[in-house]
């Protein structure tokens, strides 16, 4: 709550710092029961323990309370300074509609938490179609653009080197598939075609979505 405090998600939202940290609150009782069934159950397939490429949990912020491009300003890397940047291949308009897929939408609004989100390194040069056909086997839930900005804004050292991903679960009905990189010593949010394997870019997903 205080990152996204500090970071100016209020102002952008249109709300005061106490509107909208009580617009929070409901979530924080959530999180701590949640995170410590979630990290049992990490424990279980190994991936217990602190990591840049995983969180417990995220605070995740909708569109509905701010735009997708405001939230890319607000990224930074780690130890970094220069504010997150959208790819000029997004043409006029495109972000607006790039929108969850069927069985990842949110579950409130406005504000709701994601569980065990990782950003999937081990599927960095896999084909993305293929990689999204194994978490969901797995049942895995691939992140929204919402998701993954608030994945690089509460925890930046997730986004590094070689160590990007994707973003499968929003779709604009064609083969792109969003993603955040590093461009220019900034996070970059961008697109891929979804046959296209890169060494670099990995699948992130999540275990669940919950609301408060």
């Amino acid at each position: 709550m205080h990152t996204l405090l500090d970071k100016g998600y209020p102002a952008l939202a249109g709300l005061g710092e106490g509107e909208f940290a009580k617009l929070l609150a409901p979530l924080r009782d959530v999180a701590v029961e949640r995170a410590g069934e979630t990290g049992k159950a990490a424990g279980a397939r190994g991936a217990a323990g602190p990591e840049p490429g995983r969180a417990p949990f995220l605070l995740v912020v909708t569109r509905a309370l701010v735009p997708v491009e405001g939230m890319v300003g607000l990224t930074r890397l780690e130890r970094g300074t220069k504010p997150g940047i959208i790819d000029r291949h997004y043409e006029p308009g495109a972000i607006e509609r790039f929108v969850p897929i069927e069985g990842a939408e949110p579950p409130d609004e406005r504000v709701y938490l994601v569980f065990d989100a990782d950003r999937g390194e081990e599927f960095c040069g896999a084909v993305p179609d293929d990689a999204m056909a194994t978490l969901a086997a797995r049942g895995r839930t691939l992140l929204t653009m919402e998701e993954g900005l608030a994945f690089v804004t509460q925890q930046p050292a997730a986004l590094a080197k070689n160590r990007c991903f994707s973003l499968g679960a929003s779709r604009s009905g064609d083969r792109r598939v969003p993603a955040v990189w590093i461009s220019q010593r900034a996070p970059k949010l961008g697109w891929c075609w979804a046959g296209n394997p890169h060494t670099w870019l990995g699948v992130a997903s999540a275990s669940e979505r919950v609301a408060a």
